[in-house]
């Protein structure tokens, strides 16, 4: 079983508001690698991190400043070398890597730049498999994946294979498969940089969407700043550290 955190007891007038609680909750996270060899690395140097629920927040910052690490343990893929981390009420240093997976299973849906789908699989077999992985019976999975591809404007491409759809089909499938198993959090790791600008559009208005309709926290790391300004939050990491943190003008960016 998977601990929760626990917290002390307050007055019921005192009990934060849904959309105030926070889903991820870091301090001072520090990542190193190649720890007392000559040639250590520190990459992340202190982070402190707070993500309400439903929020959209980017995390910017050029190549090498760290954000792809703090990525990879945001989404229960590393671990910090030093610090502490409670993802939606369960503190990470607690779970034994088979409850990492199960976290990546069920609470984080990923979105890659590179798609990352199943070659010779299906649109809807794509989609479906996180769910496999999670026990739901094909019946319901079935539905769900159809549901989602629909919902994704992909419902008349669910039978092609990848290298029959364009890069933008191919990330509708990847956000589609993403919410799958209905996650807490959407974690997006550049997720137009491979598509032009048109196509990166649509894809940005689909996340827009998921968080505005279906209220999910969304997780975008990008580089680029104008993508940034559509969130509501944006944090900039430079060398390790967390350099800026300034609100965006993503919709209830002001509340």
């Amino acid at each position: 079983m998977l601990k929760r955190e626990k917290k002390a007891p307050s007055a019921p007038e005192q009990a934060p508001k849904a959309e105030e609680q926070a889903i991820i909750e870091m301090h001072g996270i520090h990542k190193r690698f190649y720890i007392g060899q000559p040639n250590e690395l520190e990459i992340l140097k202190g982070i402190d991190l707070r993500v309400k629920k439903g929020a959209f927040l980017s995390i910017v910052g050029a190549s090498g400043s760290g954000k792809s690490t703090l990525m990879n343990i945001i989404g229960a893929l590393d671990r910090p070398t030093e610090g502490t981390y409670t993802l939606d009420g369960l503190q990470m240093h607690d779970v034994p890597d088979r409850g990492l997976s199960e976290i990546r299973c069920r609470k984080i849906g990923f979105v890659f730049q590179t798609f990352n789908l199943i070659p010779r699989t299906t649109a809807l077999s794509n989609v479906e498999l996180p769910m496999l992985y999670a026990g739901i019976p094909l019946r319901e999975r079935s539905r769900r994946a159809k549901e989602l591809l629909e919902l994704v404007g992909m419902g008349e491409r669910m039978k092609h294979l990848p290298n029959e759809l364009s890069g933008g089909q191919k990330q509708r499938v990847a956000i589609a498969r993403a919410m799958a198993n209905d996650p807490a959090i959407i974690l997006a790791d550049e997720p137009t940089g491979a598509l032009d600008s048109q196509t990166g559009r649509l894809v940005m208005d689909l996340f827009h969407t998921l968080h505005r309709k279906k209220g999910k926290t969304i997780v975008l790391i990008t580089h680029n700043p104008e993508l940034a300004a559509e969130t509501q939050e944006i944090i900039t990491i430079s060398d390790g550290r967390v350099t800026g943190q300034e609100k965006g003008g993503g919709q209830l960016a002001a509340d």
